[in-house]
């Protein structure tokens, strides 16, 4: 059994908690109110930055030159790509670009994204997969079902729901799960059980993410 397979009946509880979440759900339905959602638009902003130097740090790591050129590309595609689309649709909710820049992490955020760098920084290449799996993985089944059950009227929540449901965005999520079994398929229990252990968190940072943009949650002091 590849190591993902063994991975998805856990990972599907995380996805349908993720769905049955009020905000996502209401994304879903177009009845979500958009002040958690630009503070969703905000945080993801920054997190997208520190996700870019998890990416770099892969391509380090990379144990071949074709996966080093992937994370060397994908690298590329957030800095100069996604990050550029990120402010349009920033600005499509009255987000400016000095606003973005300015946002200061959430408690949530600094917590997920400081995980992210540390395991990218000290940890193996298989560490770096099992931590970003979630997020790719998370996302495109969000998306895939937020779209089964049909889009919103709303037009910038139906467009991150096409987003993250596309082929492309499919393509890359499939991508990640067969880079995580490759690393996965010659590695000791206790080495796949590190795997599990660092996809969890993230995948728990995850819903807190889409928590804490819900109840936009800042520092108390």
């Amino acid at each position: 059994m590849a190591f993902t397979d063994d991975l998805r009946g856990e990972a599907d509880e995380y996805w349908a908690a993720m769905v049955d979440h009020p905000m996502v759900e209401r994304l879903g339905a177009g009845t979500l109110d958009e002040e958690p959602f630009r503070y969703w638009v905000r945080q993801d902003y920054v997190y997208l930055i520190e996700y870019s130097r998890v990416f770099a740090l892969g391509a380090a790591k990379a144990p071949t030159l074709a996966s080093m050129g992937t994370f060397a590309d994908l690298l590329d595609a957030t800095v100069n790509e996604e990050m550029d689309l990120h402010r349009s649709y920033a600005a499509e909710f009255g987000i400016s670009e000095a606003e973005l820049e300015a946002t200061a992490p959430s408690p949530t955020t600094q917590g997920y994204t400081d995980f992210l760098v540390r395991t990218a920084s000290h940890g193996t290449f298989g560490d770096t997969i099992a931590a970003l799996l979630p997020c790719m993985w998370g996302f495109n089944e969000t998306g895939k079902r937020l779209a089964a059950d049909g889009k919103p009227d709303h037009e910038q929540y139906a467009a991150w729901i096409d987003m993250y449901a596309s082929d492309e965005f499919t393509e890359l999520t499939e991508w990640c799960k067969s880079l995580m079994d490759d690393v996965a398929e010659d590695a000791s229990e206790e080495t796949r059980e590190r795997y599990r252990e660092l996809f969890r968190t993230s995948a728990r940072y995850e819903y807190l993410f889409w928590d804490a943009a819900w109840n936009q949650t800042g520092w108390p002091l």
